[in-house]
């Protein structure tokens, strides 16, 4: 058996779906879809969907831990400039 091989098959694969935190996102995201309601056909059609998106990106995705997006409703409302009021 050709385990170097196997190894490096494996590690392509990962980098292909975007590295070991994405690995982490995917386990994550089917743990959540094998818990949750449903009937073993729907879950497993919901992982299907799943696992097409790397890196936990569907609606029963765990939020992502370092975010950037400034547009999300989380994010802080702007605030105006000391000395200045928010009209101006």
């Amino acid at each position: 058996m050709d385990l170097k091989g196997l190894q490096r098959k494996a590690k392509q694969l990962i980098d292909r779906r975007g590295g070991t935190e994405s690995l982490k996102a995917d386990a994550e995201e089917l743990k959540d879809i094998a818990k949750g309601p449903g009937s073993v056909a729907d879950k497993a059609k919901r992982a299907g969907e799943a696992l097409k998106d790397p890196g936990a990106k569907g609606p029963d995705a765990p939020p992502a831990p370092h975010t950037s997006d400034t547009g999300s409703p989380t994010s802080p409302a702007p605030t105006a400039e000391p000395g200045r009021s928010p009209d101006a």
